[in-house]
Protein backbone atom coordinates (compact mmCIF):
# COMPACT_ATOMS: atom_id res chain seq x y z
CA UNK A 1 0.00 0.00 0.00
CA UNK A 2 1.15 3.53 -0.80
CA UNK A 3 0.47 5.95 2.06
CA UNK A 4 0.94 9.70 2.03
CA UNK A 5 1.24 11.06 5.57
CA UNK A 6 0.67 14.77 6.12
CA UNK A 7 2.11 16.07 9.37
CA UNK A 8 3.84 12.83 10.36
CA UNK A 9 6.99 14.32 11.88
CA UNK A 10 5.46 14.87 15.33
CA UNK A 11 5.44 12.39 18.19
CA UNK A 12 2.36 10.47 17.01
CA UNK A 13 3.22 10.59 13.33
CA UNK A 14 6.73 9.22 13.75
CA UNK A 15 5.37 6.15 15.54
CA UNK A 16 2.71 5.66 12.85
CA UNK A 17 5.31 5.87 10.09
CA UNK A 18 7.53 3.38 11.95
CA UNK A 19 4.64 0.92 12.17
CA UNK A 20 3.55 1.27 8.55
CA UNK A 21 7.08 1.12 7.18
CA UNK A 22 7.75 -1.94 9.31
CA UNK A 23 4.75 -3.63 7.70
CA UNK A 24 6.26 -3.07 4.26
CA UNK A 25 4.06 -0.22 3.07
CA UNK A 26 5.46 2.51 0.84
CA UNK A 27 5.34 5.75 2.80
CA UNK A 28 5.80 9.36 1.76
CA UNK A 29 5.73 12.21 4.25
CA UNK A 30 4.75 15.73 3.25
CA UNK A 31 6.78 18.03 5.49
CA UNK A 32 8.09 21.58 5.83
CA UNK A 33 11.69 20.50 6.29
CA UNK A 34 11.96 21.02 10.04
CA UNK A 35 11.97 17.59 11.75
CA UNK A 36 12.39 14.82 9.20
CA UNK A 37 15.65 13.32 10.49
CA UNK A 38 13.83 10.85 12.76
CA UNK A 39 11.91 9.18 9.92
CA UNK A 40 12.85 5.58 9.03
CA UNK A 41 15.19 4.90 6.16
CA UNK A 42 13.31 4.36 2.93
CA UNK A 43 10.48 6.75 3.73
CA UNK A 44 10.09 9.25 0.92
CA UNK A 45 10.26 12.87 1.99
CA UNK A 46 8.25 15.43 0.02
CA UNK A 47 9.01 19.03 0.88
CA UNK A 48 5.85 21.12 0.87
CA UNK A 49 3.25 23.05 2.83
CA UNK A 50 -0.06 21.48 3.76
CA UNK A 51 -1.69 24.90 3.28
CA UNK A 52 -0.49 25.00 -0.34
CA UNK A 53 -1.08 21.46 -1.56
CA UNK A 54 -1.55 22.71 -5.11
CA UNK A 55 2.13 23.72 -5.16
CA UNK A 56 3.08 20.05 -4.63
CA UNK A 57 0.44 18.61 -6.94
CA UNK A 58 2.81 17.14 -9.53
CA UNK A 59 5.00 15.24 -7.08
CA UNK A 60 1.99 14.05 -5.08
CA UNK A 61 0.33 12.72 -8.22
CA UNK A 62 3.52 10.88 -9.14
CA UNK A 63 3.59 9.21 -5.74
CA UNK A 64 -0.07 8.20 -6.30
CA UNK A 65 -1.10 7.35 -2.73
CA UNK A 66 -3.71 4.72 -2.03
CA UNK A 67 -4.43 6.25 1.37
CA UNK A 68 -3.88 9.80 2.61
CA UNK A 69 -3.29 10.12 6.36
CA UNK A 70 -3.79 13.68 7.57
CA UNK A 71 -2.59 14.19 11.14
CA UNK A 72 -2.71 18.00 11.13
CA UNK A 73 -6.13 18.78 9.71
CA UNK A 74 -7.29 21.69 11.87
CA UNK A 75 -9.50 23.99 9.80
CA UNK A 76 -12.37 23.80 7.32
CA UNK A 77 -10.31 25.40 4.50
CA UNK A 78 -7.55 22.84 5.06
CA UNK A 79 -10.10 20.03 4.82
CA UNK A 80 -11.60 21.40 1.61
CA UNK A 81 -8.16 21.80 0.03
CA UNK A 82 -7.14 18.28 1.02
CA UNK A 83 -10.33 16.78 -0.41
CA UNK A 84 -9.91 18.75 -3.62
CA UNK A 85 -6.33 17.56 -3.99
CA UNK A 86 -7.02 13.84 -3.54
CA UNK A 87 -10.61 13.01 -4.48
CA UNK A 88 -10.65 10.67 -7.43
CA UNK A 89 -6.92 10.08 -6.95
CA UNK A 90 -6.59 8.35 -3.57
CA UNK A 91 -8.85 5.51 -2.50
CA UNK A 92 -9.34 6.75 1.05
CA UNK A 93 -8.39 9.37 3.62
CA UNK A 94 -7.82 8.90 7.35
CA UNK A 95 -8.44 12.18 9.17
CA UNK A 96 -7.28 12.74 12.73
CA UNK A 97 -9.89 14.59 14.78
CA UNK A 98 -10.38 15.15 18.50
CA UNK A 99 -12.73 14.31 21.34
CA UNK A 100 -13.17 18.07 21.80
CA UNK A 101 -16.05 17.80 19.30
CA UNK A 102 -18.41 16.49 21.99
CA UNK A 103 -20.95 18.72 23.72
CA UNK A 104 -19.53 17.91 27.14
CA UNK A 105 -16.42 19.85 26.10
CA UNK A 106 -18.51 23.00 25.81
CA UNK A 107 -19.88 22.51 29.31
CA UNK A 108 -16.46 21.63 30.72
CA UNK A 109 -15.03 24.91 29.48
CA UNK A 110 -18.08 26.90 30.56
CA UNK A 111 -19.00 28.09 27.08
CA UNK A 112 -22.55 26.78 27.51
CA UNK A 113 -24.15 24.86 30.35
CA UNK A 114 -26.28 22.01 29.02
CA UNK A 115 -27.05 19.02 31.19
CA UNK A 116 -23.98 16.77 31.12
CA UNK A 117 -24.26 14.00 28.55
CA UNK A 118 -24.01 10.45 29.85
CA UNK A 119 -20.57 8.91 29.75
CA UNK A 120 -18.74 7.19 28.28
CA UNK A 121 -19.40 9.25 25.15
CA UNK A 122 -19.96 7.05 22.10
CA UNK A 123 -19.32 8.27 18.56
CA UNK A 124 -22.98 9.29 18.20
CA UNK A 125 -23.01 11.41 21.37
CA UNK A 126 -24.15 15.04 20.92
CA UNK A 127 -21.58 17.40 19.43
CA UNK A 128 -20.74 20.91 20.55
CA UNK A 129 -23.28 23.58 19.65
CA UNK A 130 -20.59 26.27 19.53
CA UNK A 131 -17.79 26.57 17.02
CA UNK A 132 -14.17 27.77 17.04
CA UNK A 133 -13.47 26.78 20.63
CA UNK A 134 -10.06 28.49 20.87
CA UNK A 135 -10.77 31.65 18.89
CA UNK A 136 -11.09 33.90 21.92
CA UNK A 137 -8.08 32.54 23.77
CA UNK A 138 -4.52 33.78 23.70
CA UNK A 139 -2.64 30.72 22.48
CA UNK A 140 0.61 30.22 20.62
CA UNK A 141 -1.11 27.58 18.46
CA UNK A 142 -0.87 28.70 14.84
CA UNK A 143 -4.43 27.77 13.91
CA UNK A 144 -6.28 28.71 17.11
CA UNK A 145 -8.47 31.31 15.37
CA UNK A 146 -9.92 28.93 12.76
CA UNK A 147 -9.47 25.55 14.47
CA UNK A 148 -12.68 23.53 14.31
CA UNK A 149 -12.68 19.75 14.12
CA UNK A 150 -16.47 19.53 13.74
CA UNK A 151 -16.26 21.38 10.42
CA UNK A 152 -13.24 19.30 9.37
CA UNK A 153 -15.18 16.09 10.01
CA UNK A 154 -18.20 17.37 8.08
CA UNK A 155 -16.10 18.18 5.02
CA UNK A 156 -14.22 14.89 4.84
CA UNK A 157 -17.24 12.71 5.57
CA UNK A 158 -19.34 14.46 2.92
CA UNK A 159 -17.11 13.67 -0.07
CA UNK A 160 -18.34 10.55 -1.94
CA UNK A 161 -15.25 10.38 -4.15
CA UNK A 162 -12.83 10.19 -1.21
CA UNK A 163 -14.12 7.81 1.49
CA UNK A 164 -13.00 8.92 4.93
CA UNK A 165 -12.20 7.39 8.29
CA UNK A 166 -12.27 9.83 11.22
CA UNK A 167 -10.35 9.18 14.43
CA UNK A 168 -11.29 11.21 17.51
CA UNK A 169 -8.17 11.30 19.63
CA UNK A 170 -7.99 11.69 23.42
CA UNK A 171 -5.48 13.63 25.50
CA UNK A 172 -2.25 12.14 24.16
CA UNK A 173 0.74 11.80 26.49
CA UNK A 174 4.14 10.17 26.38
CA UNK A 175 7.74 11.01 25.50
CA UNK A 176 7.77 14.03 23.22
CA UNK A 177 4.53 15.47 24.63
CA UNK A 178 4.84 19.19 23.96
CA UNK A 179 2.05 19.95 26.42
CA UNK A 180 3.84 18.05 29.21
CA UNK A 181 0.55 16.70 30.57
CA UNK A 182 2.19 14.89 33.50
CA UNK A 183 4.49 17.72 34.52
CA UNK A 184 2.25 19.68 36.93
CA UNK A 185 1.83 16.62 39.13
CA UNK A 186 5.26 15.13 38.59
CA UNK A 187 7.06 18.34 39.51
CA UNK A 188 5.31 18.31 42.88
CA UNK A 189 6.50 14.75 43.36
CA UNK A 190 10.07 15.44 42.26
CA UNK A 191 10.14 18.40 44.64
CA UNK A 192 9.22 16.08 47.50
CA UNK A 193 5.81 17.51 48.26
CA UNK A 194 3.93 15.66 51.02
CA UNK A 195 0.57 16.20 49.33
CA UNK A 196 -1.06 17.29 46.09
CA UNK A 197 -4.25 19.33 46.29
CA UNK A 198 -7.21 18.58 44.03
CA UNK A 199 -10.56 20.30 43.93
CA UNK A 200 -13.28 17.89 45.05
CA UNK A 201 -15.03 17.90 41.68
CA UNK A 202 -11.78 17.43 39.81
CA UNK A 203 -10.79 14.41 41.90
CA UNK A 204 -13.69 12.38 40.50
CA UNK A 205 -13.58 13.81 36.96
CA UNK A 206 -12.68 11.47 34.10
CA UNK A 207 -10.76 12.34 30.93
CA UNK A 208 -9.81 9.68 28.41
CA UNK A 209 -6.09 9.67 27.71
CA UNK A 210 -3.96 7.80 25.22
CA UNK A 211 -0.29 6.87 25.34
CA UNK A 212 1.42 8.03 22.17
CA UNK A 213 2.44 4.56 20.94
CA UNK A 214 -1.04 3.20 21.60
CA UNK A 215 -2.65 6.04 19.68
CA UNK A 216 -0.21 5.45 16.83
CA UNK A 217 -1.26 1.78 16.71
CA UNK A 218 -4.90 2.83 16.38
CA UNK A 219 -4.04 5.23 13.56
CA UNK A 220 -2.03 2.58 11.72
CA UNK A 221 -4.93 0.13 12.01
CA UNK A 222 -7.31 2.64 10.45
CA UNK A 223 -4.88 3.30 7.60
CA UNK A 224 -4.54 -0.38 6.71
CA UNK A 225 -8.17 -1.42 7.28
CA UNK A 226 -10.22 -0.50 4.20
CA UNK A 227 -13.60 -1.41 5.79
CA UNK A 228 -13.03 1.44 8.27
CA UNK A 229 -14.06 3.90 5.53
CA UNK A 230 -17.14 6.01 6.32
CA UNK A 231 -16.66 5.33 10.04
CA UNK A 232 -15.83 7.45 13.07
CA UNK A 233 -13.79 5.94 15.90
CA UNK A 234 -12.99 7.17 19.39
CA UNK A 235 -9.42 6.34 20.37
CA UNK A 236 -8.11 6.03 23.92
CA UNK A 237 -6.61 3.80 26.57
CA UNK A 238 -8.64 1.71 28.97
CA UNK A 239 -9.48 2.21 31.72
CA UNK A 240 -10.35 5.90 31.87
CA UNK A 241 -9.21 6.94 35.33
CA UNK A 242 -10.52 9.61 37.65
CA UNK A 243 -8.12 12.49 38.16
CA UNK A 244 -7.29 11.20 41.64
CA UNK A 245 -6.48 7.77 40.21
CA UNK A 246 -4.37 9.41 37.50
CA UNK A 247 -2.29 11.29 40.07
CA UNK A 248 -1.88 8.10 42.08
CA UNK A 249 -0.65 6.18 39.00
CA UNK A 250 1.90 8.89 38.31
CA UNK A 251 2.95 8.79 41.95
CA UNK A 252 3.43 5.03 41.88
CA UNK A 253 5.63 5.30 38.79
CA UNK A 254 7.62 8.14 40.35
CA UNK A 255 8.09 6.44 43.72
CA UNK A 256 6.15 9.22 45.45
CA UNK A 257 4.69 8.41 48.87
CA UNK A 258 2.62 11.55 49.42
CA UNK A 259 -1.15 11.94 49.63
CA UNK A 260 -3.81 13.33 47.32
CA UNK A 261 -5.86 15.79 49.36
CA UNK A 262 -9.26 16.96 48.11
CA UNK A 263 -10.56 20.40 49.04
CA UNK A 264 -13.41 22.67 47.98
CA UNK A 265 -12.83 25.16 45.18
CA UNK A 266 -12.46 27.92 47.74
CA UNK A 267 -9.94 25.78 49.60
CA UNK A 268 -7.49 25.91 46.69
CA UNK A 269 -4.84 28.62 46.40
CA UNK A 270 -5.95 31.23 43.88
CA UNK A 271 -3.34 30.23 41.31
CA UNK A 272 -4.58 26.61 41.33
CA UNK A 273 -8.23 27.40 40.62
CA UNK A 274 -9.35 26.62 37.10
CA UNK A 275 -12.43 28.02 35.31
CA UNK A 276 -13.61 24.52 34.44
CA UNK A 277 -16.80 22.62 35.27
CA UNK A 278 -15.83 19.20 36.54
CA UNK A 279 -19.33 17.72 36.20
CA UNK A 280 -18.70 17.35 32.46
CA UNK A 281 -16.58 14.22 32.03
CA UNK A 282 -14.53 13.86 28.84
CA UNK A 283 -14.67 10.08 29.01
CA UNK A 284 -15.09 8.47 25.59
CA UNK A 285 -16.30 5.01 24.65
CA UNK A 286 -13.67 3.13 22.64
CA UNK A 287 -15.54 -0.14 22.13
CA UNK A 288 -16.18 0.46 18.42
CA UNK A 289 -12.53 0.56 17.34
CA UNK A 290 -11.82 -2.47 19.52
CA UNK A 291 -14.65 -4.56 18.10
CA UNK A 292 -14.43 -3.46 14.45
CA UNK A 293 -10.68 -3.05 13.96
CA UNK A 294 -9.42 -5.35 16.70
CA UNK A 295 -7.57 -2.55 18.46
CA UNK A 296 -5.68 -3.48 21.63
CA UNK A 297 -3.17 -1.24 23.40
CA UNK A 298 0.36 -2.56 22.80
CA UNK A 299 1.64 -0.73 25.90
CA UNK A 300 -0.04 -1.23 29.27
CA UNK A 301 -1.19 1.74 31.32
CA UNK A 302 1.41 1.22 34.05
CA UNK A 303 4.24 0.86 31.52
CA UNK A 304 3.02 3.91 29.59
CA UNK A 305 3.00 6.06 32.70
CA UNK A 306 6.42 4.75 33.76
CA UNK A 307 7.99 5.59 30.40
CA UNK A 308 6.46 9.05 30.42
CA UNK A 309 7.60 9.73 33.99
CA UNK A 310 11.14 8.67 33.10
CA UNK A 311 11.16 11.00 30.08
CA UNK A 312 9.61 13.91 31.96
CA UNK A 313 12.11 13.54 34.82
CA UNK A 314 14.90 14.19 32.32
CA UNK A 315 13.00 17.20 31.02
CA UNK A 316 12.69 18.50 34.58
CA UNK A 317 16.33 17.88 35.47
CA UNK A 318 17.75 21.08 36.90
CA UNK A 319 14.38 22.85 37.07
CA UNK A 320 13.96 25.34 39.89
CA UNK A 321 11.56 24.07 42.59
CA UNK A 322 8.22 25.85 42.65
CA UNK A 323 7.08 28.15 45.44
CA UNK A 324 4.67 26.10 47.52
CA UNK A 325 3.98 28.66 50.24
CA UNK A 326 0.29 29.07 49.41
CA UNK A 327 -0.22 25.31 49.21
CA UNK A 328 1.48 24.82 52.56
CA UNK A 329 -0.80 27.42 54.11
CA UNK A 330 -3.89 25.56 52.84
CA UNK A 331 -2.55 22.20 54.02
CA UNK A 332 -1.90 23.65 57.49
CA UNK A 333 -5.47 24.91 57.90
Amino acid sequence: MRVLAIGATGSIGRHVVDLLAGQGHHIAVLHRGETVAALPEGVRKIRGNRNRLEDSRAVLERFAPDVVLDLILYTEPQARAMVKAFRGRASRVVAVSSADVYRNYDGFRGRVTPAPDAVPLAEDAPLRETRYVYRDESMSFEYSHDYEKILVEHVVLSEPDLPATVLRLPAVYGPGDRQHRLRPYLQHMVDGRPAILLEEGQAGWRWTRGYVENVARAVALAVTDAPSAHRIYNVGDEPTLTEREWVERIGAAAGWTGDVVTVSATGLPDQMRQPLDWQYDLWTDTRRIRSELGYVEPVSLDEAVRRTVDWERLELDGATPLDYGDEDAKLDQ
